[in-house]
């Protein structure tokens, strides 16, 4: 009976992939004869998972049942799910903070002491670090997501960064997540060209607008894309630099809302960012810690000459102080400081 358990559950971890199995690939998966896999699959139904059966290749599909079935989980994938529940209830997605409660009480009493342990441990050792990162409203956000799947045009209220407020319709693309803000990538009708909206600067108006055809997506890397218009683009200076350092190294160092890190080597890479100050950008890519060399914006390259002078001259007023007032500290009060003799002028 445990046996028989057991490959159920491996069963249906097969099947939840949402890929197309033969029987003959579920029967090797699983080291067993068809048959095996054919009684199988009639006792996940009789437990209320839908099954499809693909008629003329005898293969097999998990489908969407009307009713939720018992779910099963492995431990690593039991103590993900609790640890995302517990960053659901306070993260930056409103109105899902009491359901991720209620779905988190419901999954702990079923965890073995062992996985309420390792879950429990997590929390006790973490400290929240609570930000000012206006939160996105959860039903906003699946309304997008709906409407990107379906290919409905949104009409929605936009307050821009400098706070001026306008009326958009935009052909939704996909949903960009960096972690502390949500973004929505999107052809604007009415400007003619691809825009980034952050959905928390977003108010919906309903109903959506028609339906339309997908273009081709502004980008292949829709995060580098995201990266490149959040960090530089809205910018007056648009800052290029080759960092002499890995891009892995880079990255560590470099969050995906203030700059583009591209490779261009196992030991180069290329930083894009952007600022409003010739001052902030040459002082931030130098705080990064790592020599780098300026392409853009031409004047980059002269004002980070002129800075440069500007700090070494403040180090050597320093220096002049400090030598001065060694020189005091050595002659002894009331004593005057003799000329020193050149040489050859001792009588």
């Amino acid at each position: 009976m445990l046996e028989t358990s057991a490959r159920l559950l491996r069963l249906l971890t097969l099947l939840q992939t949402h890929r197309r199995w033969s029987g003959a690939e579920l029967a090797d998966r699983l080291g067993v004869t068809p048959r095996t896999v054919r009684r199988d699959v009639d006792r996940l139904r009789e437990l209320g998972y839908t099954v499809h059966a693909v008629a003329g290749a005898a293969g097999y599909q998990l489908g969407a049942g009307a009713d939720l079935p018992p779910l099963l989980l492995d431990d690593e994938e039991a103590v993900a799910v609790a640890v995302g529940l517990r960053t659901a209830a306070g993260g930056t997605v409103t109105g899902i903070e009491e359901s991720s409660v209620r779905a988190l009480i419901k999954l702990e009493q079923v965890l073995p002491s062992r996985l309420r342990h390792r879950v429990h441990t997590l929390q006790s050792m973490t400290v929240p670090m609570t930000t000012d990162v206006p939160a996105v409203d959860s039903g906003a956000l699946t309304a997008i997501a709906a409407a990107c799947r379906d290919h409905e045009t949104l009409r929605f209220d936009y307050r821009s960064h400098e706070g001026v407020h306008s009326s958009r319709m935009a052909e939704p693309y996909r949903l960009v997540a960096t972690g502390r803000r949500w973004y929505l990538v999107a052809y604007d009708t009415e400007r003619a060209g691809w825009r980034t909206f952050r959905l928390d600067r977003l108010s919906l108006r309903s109903p959506n607008g028609p339906r339309f055809i997908p273009r081709d997506p502004p980008a292949t890397d829709l995060a580098g894309y995201t990266s490149h218009t959040i960090s530089s683009a809205p910018y007056r200076y648009q800052g290029r630099f080759t960092l002499h350092a890995p891009a892995a190294t880079v990255a560590e160092r470099v969050s995906p809302t203030t700059g583009t890190v591209e490779p261009i080597d196992e030991r180069t890479c290329t930083l894009v960012c952007g600022s409003n100050s010739l001052d902030e950008l040459a002082l931030w890519v130098a705080l990064i810690g790592m020599p780098f060399t300026v392409h853009e914006p031409p004047e980059l390259a002269e004002h980070i000459r002129t800075l440069a002078t500007r700090l070494m001259d403040a180090t050597v007023a320093q220096d002049a102080q400090h030598a001065t007032g060694q020189r005091h500290r050595e002659v002894p009060p009331g004593v005057a400081e003799q000329p020193a003799h050149q040489d050859g002028a001792r009588m």
